[in-house]
């Protein structure tokens, strides 16, 4: 075939015709010559165009390559042995040592009407009859010295029709985007090359970065970046990759105008840990919606108290001060170690959970004022400064909600969030965490009693427990729960029921017509029996208590201590009853 799809000359006859003309009259000519025994349909593989749907021929043609053997060879000591290059996850190193340490000669030609014309110069007919300059002058005077014939000119000489495939050039952009081939020593290439990260798909691994990588050690001698995150692939419901050719890519523009870009970029990241794969959903982005309709609703409700400076802080606004506190830097450290590991998705989600559980459903819970009352200087002062803590951890994933909310509190002295210091963590009082954890446990399971025994929130609960509470936990428990906590057992009534929050009982006087559930407390204990058997099956196995961190064996012993105790009181409840 000729490149035009035509017959050559070893086509006999048939020399110029079209490849489906010539078909046809090749099988007339044969069955004409007596030569055809048969004509059977068989089904095969037909290659055909992604772009025009042309049937594809094979053809045999010349091909630039470039010898690849030793150039990989830095690129691999690199990232498998030295860990210069570090791949983020870890995974995708196996992928990457499974194409460096079996990589072929790269095929750099490509037959297309654009590109980089390969600087290939023909000074004759025959295979080696080639020069390879910058320019044509320049392979002129390379082409005189190579056959020492004085007569060629400018016009003897034919540039290679291939262009370079496009990755031969992209493999250069760290170099080349600073001018660092052309102009080796300037001031931008020196300041900036080696860069630190590059963010990019797996899909391009070997493609892109593992020849960025290649060349940043033929050409600079050293590594073109230090560390390599890679993103998911965001794909359709049927698991296909978005392309223009599929037409399967959402509209960016049309969710933007549906969710809002912070809640599309929140929605997606919020479910693609790193180097995992995404099947989009709009139903992603109604989540970023929702989160961001709770950030400012939040704004709205602090911003529609009025403050007092004759008010003194109330003790249960101390209490959700001092914990909120040390709340913040625990998960602010937690935050910090994900972007230190490169776990972007893990540092979103913990941010997440505590500006939507602990700022917005418990802290703004406990201090917030009673209806049309208004709120201390302090803890106002204090709630606006927690806020924007937490907007500023929030501004690198959702930049627009948080700069508009940031420029509506900030005072005239402050910069705009986006060039705004980044909180500082410090030490944290962990056991301060622990304490407020436990009320809130009991808050939970105050409300869920409640609901069981349809106690309106309006009616005070008055509970009897062993446990003892300082004021502030009781001024809490009063504010969350409308509950009070006494220890006088003496008013107990007989016929009392309890509930059991961690390892306590806590008991509340039934009116008359109220009956213990004895079927519940049964499928309780059962259930607790299953439990226990499950952790003391963990705790058994040396290989998990050798192996396991500390904090997780810790947790096991706790939850065994919990449920013994747990087992203890609904084993006494129905004995004594």
């Amino acid at each position: 075939l000729n490149d035009d799809a035509t017959l050559n000359k070893y086509g006999l006859e048939f020399e110029g015709k079209d490849r489906f003309v010539a078909r046809k009259e090749i099988i007339e000519k044969l069955t004409e010559l007596g030569l055809v025994d048969k004509i059977e349909q068989i089904s095969h593989n037909v290659g055909i165009s992604e772009r025009t749907s042309a049937i594809i021929e094979p053809k045999f043609s010349d091909q630039w390559f470039l010898k690849m053997e030793d150039l990989v060879k830095p690129a691999i000591k690199s990232v498998l042995q030295d860990k210069e290059i570090k791949l983020y996850p870890k995974k995708f190193e196996n992928t990457y040592k499974n194409w460096l340490e079996n990589i072929r000669d790269w095929n750099i030609s490509r037959q297309l009407y654009w590109g980089q014309q390969i600087p290939a110069f023909y000074y004759g007919k025959g295979k080696n009859d080639y020069v390879v300059a910058t320019n044509i002058k320049d392979a002129l005077s390379v082409a005189i010295e190579k056959t020492n014939n004085k007569n060629l000119k400018l016009s003897d000489l034919k540039q290679e029709s291939d262009v370079l495939d496009t990755w031969f050039s992209s493999w250069l952009w760290p170099i080349s985007v600073f001018d660092g081939i052309n102009n080796p020593d300037n001031d931008e290439i020196n300041y900036y090359y080696p860069t630190n990260d590059l963010v990019t798909g797996p899909d391009i691994l070997f493609f892109w970065v593992a020849r960025m990588i290649i060349a940043g050690y033929e050409f600079k001698n050293t590594k073109p970046f230090s560390n390599i995150y890679l993103t998911g692939l965001v794909r359709d419901k049927q698991g296909r990759k978005m392309s223009k050719q599929l037409g399967n890519s959402p509209d960016a523009v049309n969710l933007i105008k549906d969710f809002g870009a912070d809640s599309v970029r929140v929605g997606l990241l919020l479910s693609a840990p790193a180097g995992n794969d995404l099947l989009f959903d709009e139903s992603l982005c109604q989540q970023g919606k929702n989160f961001s309709n709770k950030v400012w609703n939040s704004f709205r409700l602090i911003s529609s108290w009025t403050i007092s400076d004759k008010l003194n802080q109330s003790e249960h606004s101390k209490v959700g001060i001092e914990w909120f506190d040390e709340k913040f830097n625990l998960k602010l450290i937690e935050i910090e170690d994900h972007f230190d590991k490169y776990r972007i998705s893990d540092a979103l989600m913990t941010i997440y959970k505590l500006v939507w559980d602990d700022l917005c459903s418990w802290y703004l819970e406990i201090v917030k004022p009673g209806f049309e009352q208004p709120i201390d200087r302090i803890t106002y002062n204090q709630t606006i400064s927690f806020f924007k803590k937490c907007i500023t951890i929030m501004h690198p994933f959702m930049p627009f909600i948080t700069e508009e909310i940031w420029s509506n509190i900030k005072s005239d002295v402050e910069s705009p969030l986006i060039v705004s210091d980044w909180p500082k963590s410090k030490k944290v009082n962990e056991s301060i965490i622990d304490e407020f954890e436990n009320l809130t446990d009991l808050i939970s399971g105050i409300r869920k009693y409640r609901k069981e025994k349809s106690i309106s929130f309006k009616n005070n609960l008055i509970l009897f427990s062993k446990l003892s509470f300082d004021d502030k936990e009781k001024a809490v428990l009063l504010k969350l729960a409308n509950t009070e906590i006494i220890n006088d057992f003496s008013k107990k009534l007989d016929n009392s029921s309890s509930f059991i929050v961690g390892s306590n009982e806590f008991h509340f006087n039934n009116s008359s017509d109220d009956k213990e559930d004895f079927s519940k407390i049964e499928q309780d204990l059962d259930y607790n029996l299953g439990f226990l058997k499950s952790i003391q099956a963990k705790l058994n196995n040396k290989r998990f208590t050798d192996n396991a961190p500390k904090n997780v064996l810790d947790n096991e012993l706790k939850k065994q201590k919990d449920t013994l105790s747990k087992i203890d009181i609904l084993k006494n409840k129905l004995k004594n009853n």
